[in-house]
C-alpha cells in the first residue's frame, strides 16, 4: 500500500535519514572528497535543520510511504525567485528523493505532482529547479514533464565542484 501526505514535524528523522540516504546512493560516486561529503551529509540532513524547515511558512514537504515504510520525500519552497527564471510568482522544487529499490513505483512523480499542485495553488506561475548534470536519470524524468533548461550553475561541496543544470516550467 502506497501513501503520499503532508509531512509533519514528527517526519523530521525520516526526511533526515531519507535524504542521507538517497543522496549517498545518487552521488557519492561523483566525490573525491568523502569528508567533504561527510561534513555536507551532516549539516543538511540534520535533524534539527529539517525541523526548522518544516517550521518555515514558505517551505511545504511531502513523505511518501510503502506500506507504511518511509521511501522518498519532496521539498517545495514557496516564493524562491532565481536568477534563472526572471518571473514574479516563483517557486522551487528543492529536492525530490526517493529510495532507489522504490523508483520503479513512480513516487517521484506523485511526488512531483502533489508539489506542482500545490505551488499552483499557492499562487506560483513558475517553478524552477536545479539538476547535476552527470544525473542523466533526473533529466530525463524533468525534461519528460515539461522542465526546460534556462541556465546553469556551478555548485562545491568540500573541494568538489559540480556543475547543474537549471530548469524551469509554467505552471
Amino acid at each position: 500500500m502506497e501513501q503520499i501526505r503532508l509531512a509533519k514535524k514528527e517526519d523530521a528523522i525520516s526526511i533526515a535519514l531519507l535524504g542521507r540516504v538517497t543522496f549517498t546512493q545518487t552521488f557519492r560516486r561523483f566525490f573525491s572528497d568523502f569528508e567533504g561529503l561527510n561534513n555536507y551529509l551532516d549539516a543538511t540532513f540534520a535533524v534539527e535543520k529539517i525541523e526548522r524547515g518544516l517550521e518555515k511558512e514558505n517551505n511545504v514537504y511531502w513523505v511518501a510511504f510503502v506500506n507504511r515504510l518511509p521511501v522518498g520525500y519532496a521539498k517545495l519552497k514557496l516564493d524562491s525567485p532565481s536568477n534563472f527564471v526572471p518571473y514574479e510568482n516563483v517557486g522551487q522544487l528543492q529536492k525530490i528523493y526517493v529510495l532507489q529499490d522504490f523508483l520503479s513505483l513512480k513516487i517521484g512523480k506523485r511526488l512531483q505532482d502533489a508539489l506542482l499542485e500545490k505551488a499552483k495553488a499557492s499562487g506560483c506561475e513558475h517553478i524552477w529547479l536545479s539538476v547535476y548534470k552527470e544525473n542523466q536519470r533526473a533529466l530525463r524524468f524533468y525534461e519528460k514533464n515539461d522542465f526546460k533548461i534556462v541556465g546553469e550553475h556551478q555548485f562545491s561541496i568540500g573541494n568538489d565542484t559540480f556543475d547543474f543544470e537549471a530548469m524551469s516550467k509554467r505552471l
